[in-house]
Order: C-alpha cells, then sequence, then structure tokens
C-alpha cells in the first residue's frame, strides 16, 4: 500500500476526472484527493469483509469486483471507474462483502478523508448516499420505475443558474463559478443560450492546453448546447446524459428551446434515484465481447418482470427495452469498427419497427437497416457488409433473433446508398404492392441508431414528400390496416383461435396493437408528420387537426390498455418459466381486464371506420 509520487499524480488526476462524482470538482480539490489516495494490487479472489478492511472507499483503477449479501447472491458488479464503501454498505445490510473477480488495482480513499470531503462537497456526498440507496434496492429486487423515471426534470431542476456573457473573459466566469461554487455556466447573449462551460471544459481546454485565461469565454465555450424541456422527464434526461456523455442540461419552456428556465446535473439525477435503466446502458458501453453483452441481455426478463410489478407504464417499460436494443446495437457497431477500421464513407444504422417507434417489449426480433452516403464506392461495399453481419450476428447471440423476413442490414436491399433508398421508396409508393405495403409498414417507422443522423432525415424527407397526398399509395396502406379487425364478435365476445398451440388465446400484437400502430401512421404519412413514436404521432395529428383531442386520447388510451395486459401476460410467463409470447387467454383475465379489453378492441374497431371513409376514395370503391 502507497501514496502516488509526483510522476504518478498526473495519472490518478486524468483518472479521477473520468470518475463519477469526482469529475465535479475542480482541479485543487482533485489534487487534494489524488495526494490522499493509496494505491493497493489485489489478486483475484480476495474478498473484503467488515472485519478484514480498514474502512474507506475503494476505487476500482484496473479489475472488477461483485457486491454479496449475506448468502452469497450476487447485489452487483462493478467494473473499472467504479468504487464501494463496505462500512456504508454495512450499516444498511449486514453480510455484504466484496469479492474481486479479476487481478484488481484500487485507489484506497481512507475514511477519515472520505467523510471530510463528503461533508465539504455536497454533490459528492449526495452521490454516494444515492448510490448506496440503490445497491440495497438492487439487493431487494425492487425498482420503482414509474414513480421516478415518470417524473418530469422541470421538478427537480435548479432555476438559480449563473450565467455570464460570451464577452466575459475566462478568468471572470472562473472566478464567478468558484464564489457561486458552481459546476458550470451558461453563456447568454441577452435571452439566448449560446453556449455553457464546465469545469471540466475549464481543465481541458484552459489549464491543460495553457490557453489564455482574458481571452473571452465564448473562445472556449461549447456553444449551442442542445436541451431538454421542463415536460421530457428524468428518463430522458437520464439517457441524454449517458449517450452523449454530458453533466449538465439546459432546460427551455418548450421544444422550440427558445426560453431558457433552468439547468439539471447529473447529481440531480443521482438525487432522484434514477440508475437501474442507466446501469444498464452504461455497463453495456462498457463491454468488449459478445459474451459479456449477453450477460447483460440475459438479465432483461427478470429486470422487466420487476418494472411490471412496480406498476411501471408500458410506455416507460417498452422505452427502456428499447433503449437497451439501442446500446447493444451501438456498442456491437463500435467493436466492428475496431476491428474493420473506420467506415469509408458516412452512414447511418436505421432502426424499424417497434425499435424504430421505441415500443420494443420482449421478444422483439431484428429489424434493421444500413443507410450509407452517397459517396458509396463499389471497393467500399465488403466494408459495409461485413459490418452489417458482425452486428446483426451479435444481435441473435444477444437474443434479438435474425428478421423471418431478412429486414435486417445483411441484405442488400436493406443495405443501401441515400440514392439507393429513395429510388426503393418510390418504387414503394408509385407501385405499392401486396409486398411493399407490408415492407412499408416497417420501414417507415425508421430511426436513426447510430452515425449519420443527417442522412435518415434526409431519408425521411424524401419518404414524406413521396407519401403526403398519394391517394393510391395511402389507400393501399389503408386496406393493409382494414385487413385486420380486432378479435370482438357479436355481442362483444372475442374471437379467439379455434386450434392450434394458441387454441382459446388472442394475439394482442398482431390483432390489436399493430392495428393502432397502422391507424396513427397512416395519417401522420398523409399528413407528412415526421414523429414515428405512436403517442407522438397521436399527438401531432391534434395539433394539425387530423384528430380530435378525443379520437387521440382514446387510441392513446387503448394502446395503454392492451400493452399493459400483454405486459401482464409476459411478466406470468417469465415468473413460470413459459415461453414469451403475445398471446393471452380471455378466459383467464379479470373480469375488469376483459372489460377494458373489450373497450380498447371497440376503439380500434372505430378508427379503422374512420380510416375506410377517409381514404376509401382512393381504393377504387
Amino acid at each position: 500500500m502507497n501514496t502516488p509520487h509526483k510522476e504518478e499524480l498526473q495519472i490518478v488526476l486524468d483518472f479521477l476526472k473520468t470518475c463519477l462524482p469526482f469529475d465535479e470538482l475542480d482541479e485543487s480539490e482533485l489534487v487534494t484527493v489524488a495526494g490522499q489516495l493509496e494505491i493497493q494490487y489485489h489478486r483475484k479472489g480476495a474478498v473484503f469483509k467488515q472485519n478484514n478492511c480498514d474502512p474507506g472507499l475503494r476505487i476500482l483503477r484496473t479489475g472488477a469486483a461483485e457486491l454479496k449479501d449475506a448468502d452469497g447472491e450476487l447485489i452487483e458488479r462493478l467494473e473499472e471507474g467504479e468504487s464501494f464503501n463496505l462500512q456504508g454498505l454495512l450499516s444498511e445490510r449486514a453480510g455484504i462483502s466484496a469479492v474481486l473477480i479479476e487481478d484488481t488495482l484500487l485507489y484506497f480513499f481512507p475514511e477519515e478523508q472520505y467523510q471530510a470531503l463528503r461533508s465539504n462537497q455536497r454533490h459528492i456526498d449526495r452521490y454516494f448516499h444515492s448510490q448506496r440507496g440503490r445497491r440495497i434496492r438492487r439487493a431487494a429486487m425492487s425498482l420503482n420505475t414509474s414513480a421516478d423515471l415518470g417524473r418530469k426534470i422541470g421538478s427537480l431542476m435548479s432555476t438559480s443558474v449563473l450565467s455570464v456573457a460570451p464577452y466575459d473573459s475566462i478568468q471572470h466566469t472562473a472566478a464567478v463559478m468558484s464564489e457561486r461554487r458552481v459546476s458550470c455556466a451558461l453563456v447568454m447573449d441577452g435571452e439566448k443560450l449560446v453556449g455553457i462551460i464546465t469545469d471540466r471544459d475549464l481543465r481541458s481546454r484552459v489549464t491543460a492546453a495553457g490557453f489564455d485565461v482574458s481571452k473571452a469565454i465564448a473562445d472556449v465555450m461549447t456553444q449551442n448546447p442542445a436541451g431538454l424541456t421542463v415536460n421530457d422527464d428524468v428518463f430522458d434526461a437520464t439517457l441524454f446524459m449517458t449517450y452523449r456523455g454530458f453533466h449538465h442540461i439546459p432546460v427551455f419552456s418548450d421544444s422550440d428551446q427558445t426560453q431558457l428556465v433552468g439547468i439539471v446535473t447529473g447529481s440531480d439525477l443521482m438525487l432522484a434515484r434514477q440508475n437501474e435503466p442507466v446501469y444498464l446502458v452504461n455497463h453495456i458501453r462498457r463491454q468488449n465481447s459478445i459474451e459479456g453483452l449477453k450477460v447483460i441481455c440475459s438479465q432483461l426478463p427478470q429486470l422487466t418482470q420487476q418494472w411490471v410489478q412496480a406498476e411501471a407504464q408500458p410506455a416507460q417499460v417498452s422505452r427502456i427495452l428499447t433503449a437497451v436494443s439501442d446500446a447493444v446495437a451501438i456498442r456491437l457497431i463500435d467493436m466492428a469498427i475496431e476491428e474493420l477500421g473506420p467506415a469509408p464513407v458516412p452512414f447511418c444504422w436505421l432502426g424499424f419497427g417497434s425499435q424504430g417507434r421505441a415500443e420494443q417489449l420482449l421478444g422483439a426480433d431484428q429489424d434493421n437497416g444500413l443507410l450509407i452516403s452517397d459517396d458509396l464506392q463499389e471497393e467500399h461495399k465488403p466494408w459495409f457488409e461485413a459490418l452489417a453481419h458482425r452486428v446483426c450476428d451479435g444481435l441473435d447471440a444477444c437474443g434479438y433473433e435474425y428478421c423471418h423476413g431478412k429486414v435486417m442490414a445483411t441484405t442488400d436491399e436493406w443495405r443501401q446508398s441515400l440514392s439507393g433508398w429513395c429510388r426503393t421508396v418510390d418504387r414503394w409508393t408509385n407501385a405499392p404492392s401486396t409486398d411493399a405495403v407490408m415492407r412499408v409498414s416497417i420501414f417507415f417507422d425508421l430511426r436513426a441508431v447510430y452515425g449519420d443522423h443527417t442522412l435518415a432525415n434526409q431519408l425521411q424527407a424524401h419518404m414524406l414528400k413521396k407519401a403526403r397526398g398519394n391517394s393510391i399509395f395511402l389507400a393501399a396502406l389503408a386496406a393493409n390496416v382494414l385487413d385486420t379487425p380486432p378479435p370482438l364478435g357479436i355481442f362483444r365476445r372475442f374471437v379467439v383461435e379455434r386450434n392450434g398451440d394458441h387454441r382459446d388465446e388472442l394475439n394482442l400484437k398482431k390483432q390489436a396493437i399493430s392495428s393502432i400502430v397502422d391507424i396513427a401512421r397512416i395519417h401522420a404519412l398523409s399528413n407528412g408528420i415526421k414523429a414515428v413514436n405512436t403517442h407522438a404521432r397521436l399527438d401531432e395529428l391534434v395539433k394539425v387537426k387530423a384528430l380530435t383531442i378525443g379520437d387521440s386520447r382514446n387510441l392513446q388510451d387503448a394502446w395503454s390498455v392492451i400493452m399493459q395486459i400483454r405486459l401482464h401476460q409476459q411478466a406470468h410467463q417469465i415468473e413460470v418459466d413459459e415461453p414469451v409470447s403475445n398471446y393471452v387467454n380471455p378466459a383467464k383475465l379479470s373480469k375488469l381486464n376483459r372489460q377494458q379489453l373489450r373497450d380498447a378492441f371497440s376503439v380500434v374497431a372505430d378508427a379503422q371506420s374512420g380510416v375506410a371513409q377517409k381514404y376509401r376514395p382512393g381504393m377504387g370503391r
């Protein structure tokens, strides 16, 4: 055990700057902490218990550890950059131990200095308090997703925001930040937000670069920072921070982002205790093998069961599951690029169908494609084909099965240049065959998952231009919408399968959810609406007066009711160790659920009648 030598101090400092919550400390505080750390090396298999280790915080520099309860059950796995304070955990639950599962280098922060830092730094104390609570919650296998993730960030943001002008000096900005004891300042040109500067920016762009501190803050700020609105929720904010690597998010009054009203920080989200879904996404990003990704994905059935038991809303669960599948795809793409080398030209990985709409549940198969810049040359094609196979094979290994219809980037038709995709859209919309309509029902729900999003924006703009006002194409879509009426017969009796493996059952996805998705899609395409999420489409349709508020809300409620029953059915299937499916036997539902399902099916039937009336002229009837 020893403290860092002078030449090692900078290495320790650089590492701490990448670790939550130390990354928000200023340079002098980081130097103090780094000087107090002791370096320890332990072999794989070492066990830390109450009676065999000194109290304090242990930060994993390299290696990995597992926290286990008194019965030896896994509570949490820790990796590089994460930390544990055994005494703090033991104060909440007796018998917890930490076991090293790899040879591990630790930075040990003695208890006295660790507690002194917590006393002097509120955000440090808040972080470690909430982290301890998260671990105990994981041990108890409980997650209040509904209450926490749905909380609007307007309720937890700070409205006391430090602002400076673009022409204020770097030195002045740093001084007022230090005086106010805040980790960032917003750069305002009158009432307009033009930039943001954080402690991290000052360290990396000014101190480390030897930049002249008399220069204007505009020279080193992050220009035109992206933000969220007061109506976005905690889950939106945590994913925003996770994907972009930000720790400060400006908050605006509306989506136009014209009126700044506050800021939300990583510490605010830690206080709101929103770690579980982000824990999954963060750990996916850190995996270096398909095996590691498989281990994380294998947790999804049990986690979904917990979320359902915690009465999470179906929209929340589907967004979480989509975020996880996005993260897996992104990590597989990055791993493939590490192996294949940089992409020869810009590209975009597209998610279609339920992934595109952010409405995935368990059992989703792959629906994806590759959109490549028109700079694509013949010699570039093998690179993209290799990328597609590596990613799709990896997704299948992680439980996202190959699409039976081969709607995947491994198929030439779903791996094209921008101009090639546009020609395909032209063909589908100009002569909409039955096969083309089936493909459109997946393809027109597209979203950029990775890469150059401007390519996806250009493709979507072309798609909407070709669809809007195209009566023949919309009529073909309408015929597809009307092809699957809800399974409700005379006297509102359920129409179920009469034989086969699913005798006496309904397929809630195929016979109900897909119909609502189809209805929202055809109206959205007819009105040139960019949104692809079903709820978002229905909201936008009200704004353009294509649907009444009542009709929009009825369809949203029907979607939620059916999805909730579908989720509870899947949770039950997980509990009894049955294959997860979209089928349910209505006779086994409660009386209330059967009534809700009938009402939801009736809403779908009414909405289908509206589609027939609106688009019947183009159907040639």
